[in-house]
Parts: structure tokens; sequence; C-alpha cells
């Protein structure tokens, strides 16, 4: 009998969205310290420890995508793909995400250094970042890309957490939310287009599932991420966080 098995065969475009989407509840939108934040039940040192750890993420978000780059043998991929470099590193006269977030951070009472040299960081945090970095350098390219689908989860949830913070935490000066004003502005079309890169180049039954896969590895990061902070969060004694 010829032919490919069924288990060989490509799925449909649409088949292959739904197997993308199925990841939703995997993000990290409902994390416990994620209810905590997003309830006003953080007090301000576990809001500076969130800040401090979660700008090691956002500033290895560049060299991630660098990685995938490299490993990218398709220009019209990388062209495309060097928007996402500058959106976080900024350029000479605007100012990037990463920039946003040390905003943030001086709007939470941290001071700029002390974040920059991440004296704060949390050895599970550095580890679950680093990992997405290498996974990014050492898997193909399309993997790699296909990781970064949690955008597609995220545009509810940062508006969500912007109106959220806005209320619960009102000493915060509203430029330091402009990390999330800004992301909510490009997310959901980076998310749509990224969706539409990660189709059309995953063309065999192989690469589709390893796209699926790739995106469930960057949502257990996340959730290791969260783990480490919500971990430490819970166990510091009140003279043990950021100051």
């Amino acid at each position: 009998m010829s032919g490919r098995h069924d288990s060989e065969t490509p799925w449909s475009a649409d088949t292959f969205r739904d197997a993308l989407y199925a990841l939703e509840p995997s993000y990290w939108a409902r994390h416990p310290f994620h209810e905590r934040l997003h309830s006003g039940r953080l007090d301000k040192h576990e809001l500076q420890l969130w800040v401090a750890n979660r700008w090691y993420y956002q500033r290895c978000l560049p060299q991630k995508d660098a990685a995938i780059i490299a490993n990218c043998p398709l220009p019209q991929v990388r062209r495309q793909w060097l928007s996402r470099i500058v959106y976080h590193d900024g350029t000479e006269d605007r100012a990037g995400g990463a920039e946003k977030w040390l905003r943030l951070a001086e709007a939470v009472g941290l001071a700029r250094a002390e974040v920059v040299t991440e004296r704060h960081v949390l050895p599970g945090v550095r580890f679950a970042v680093d990992a997405y970095v290498d996974f990014a350098r050492r898997r193909p390219w399309l993997d790699a890309a296909a990781s970064g689908l949690t955008e597609l989860f995220s545009p509810g949830l940062l508006a969500y957490r912007l109106g959220r913070m806005r209320e619960h935490y009102p000493w915060i000066a509203e430029d330091g939310f402009a990390y999330f004003t800004a992301r909510i502005d490009v997310v959901a079309a980076e998310g749509r287009s990224l969706l539409d890169l990660v189709v059309e180049h995953a063309v065999t039954r192989a690469q589709q599932q390893a796209c699926v896969a790739a995106l469930a590895f960057k949502c257990e990061v996340l959730h290791g991420v969260l783990d480490a902070i919500d971990y430490h969060s819970a166990a510091r004694g009140p003279t043990d966080a950021p100051r």
C-alpha cells in the first residue's frame, strides 16, 4: 500500500492553528502569583521582586531574537525579525521595551543600577530564562520562532493587568506603565503575523509538532519564572526583598 501513514500527513492549516491555540490554558495568565498581582495582594517589596526578576527576561529577549536570526537561512525572515530586536533595544532616539521596563522599576522604587546589575535575580528565574535563550540558539529557527506564539495569548492579559495595577497600586506613576501601554498597541498584530509565518513554513507534520512542543516549552519557561518568584515571595522574611 503506497502513500504516507496518517501520522506523517501534515495537518491542515486550521488543525495546526487549533493545536497551537489549545495551549492557551498553559499560559501564565492564571498563575497564582499573577492572581495575587492582579487582585492587589502584593506588598511593595513583592512587587519590586517581580519587576527586578522580570527584567532579566525582558533584557534577554533581544538575545533570543538574535539567535533566531543567526539560525535562519531566509533573508526575508531575517529582515522581518530585526524589528523585534529594535522593539526591545530601541534606537538612539526611541526608547525600547527594555528601557520602558526600567521606568517601571524606578516607578516601584528600585534604583536603575540595582536592576541592571541583576543582584535581585533569583537562581530559578535565571535558569528558566537562560534555558529559553539556549533553546533559541540550539533549535531550528522555526521552533524558536514558534515558541514566541505566547503573543497570541497575551493581549487580553496585558490590558487586564494594566487596569488592575492602576486600580490597586495607584502610587505607581503613570510613566511606569509605558511598557504595558506600548505593548498592548502592537502585540496582537505581532502574534497574528508570527502565526502566519509559522503556519507558512511548518510544512511537515514533524515541523508542526515541533512548533507545538516549542510553544509548550515556552509556557513552561514562563511558569518557571513565576514559580521561582512566587516561592521566594512566600518564603521570605520582611527584610529579604529588594529595597
